[in-house]
């Protein structure tokens, strides 16, 4: 990995980012792991848990990509700089929304995204950098096909894992994800976290782009909400995934 130091910032206007790496929570189940180091930080496999997804976007040819970051979040710019190359792979340009230097604190989901959206492209990637899927393909014919439909999000779920057997959502047979009742039949499926967004479906939150207060804003009530008026779509991802939420969790990873 190489990594510039320069100061100088990606170009706004048609470089905005095409994905944002959400990288700014405290990490409280993984204690005492995240007292000093942030969750994102914390290494799988041989390199940070987030440094996955960051190459399996640049994999897709998606390399403008933006973190935020809150907790211990100066961490994570003094590893990765503002260019990073690993081999084999194109040049990473990345950006950084500071929701802990700006706030004092992380603005949840939705509410990190509705501050970064200056940033970020009409339709742009957004996937937790605590989530290991090592096998997830970033295709640009997704985000093409996304583009000319009329949903506003597009969403990838798993099978339910043991640790959320109730599960999130249901699919219909259309491919539209289904905001089902707790214990309802059908809630099969859990949220990856990897997803496709339109700028425009985060204008139910209420919050001017860019939150230039600060609000915290959940993501969930935002989904479920476009889910009830058929505006979400989905498929199902069967590869590898795992939510590092635990110590557990990232030591079975790295057995």
């Amino acid at each position: 990995m190489s990594i510039s130091t320069s100061s100088q910032v990606p170009p706004r206007g048609g470089a905005h980012a095409q994905a944002m790496v959400l990288a700014a929570g405290r990490g409280e189940r993984m204690r005492p792991l995240t007292d000093a180091t942030p969750k994102p930080l914390l290494r799988v496999r041989g390199q940070p848990l987030i440094q996955w997804p960051m190459q399996a976007l640049a994999q897709g040819g998606f390399v403008r990509q933006l973190i935020n970051i809150a907790w211990l979040g100066e961490q994570i710019p003094a590893h990765f700089g503002e260019r990073v190359t690993w081999p084999g792979l194109p040049e990473v340009q990345l950006t950084y929304s500071h929701e802990g230097q700006d706030f004092g604190q992380a603005l949840e989901t939705a509410g990190g995204i509705v501050r970064a959206l200056p940033q970020l492209a009409d339709v742009f990637w957004v996937v937790a950098g605590d989530v290991f899927a090592p096998d997830f393909v970033f295709a640009p014919e997704a985000v093409q096909r996304f583009a000319a439909s009329d949903a506003l999000a597009h969403v990838w779920l798993v099978p339910n894992p043991a640790h959320n057997v109730g599960g999130d959502f249901g699919l219909s047979p259309e491919g539209l994800v289904l905001n089902l009742a707790k214990g309802a039949a059908g809630r099969d499926h859990t949220f990856s976290t990897i997803a496709l967004y339109k700028k425009a479906f985060f204008a139910d939150g209420g919050l001017p782009p860019g939150n230039p207060q600060g609000v915290a804003l959940a993501l969930a009530p935002l989904l479920r909400a476009a889910m009830d008026r058929g505006q979400v779509t989905g498929e199902v991802y069967k590869g590898p995934w795992t939510d590092v939420g635990t110590p557990e969790r990232l030591a079975q990873l790295n057995i």
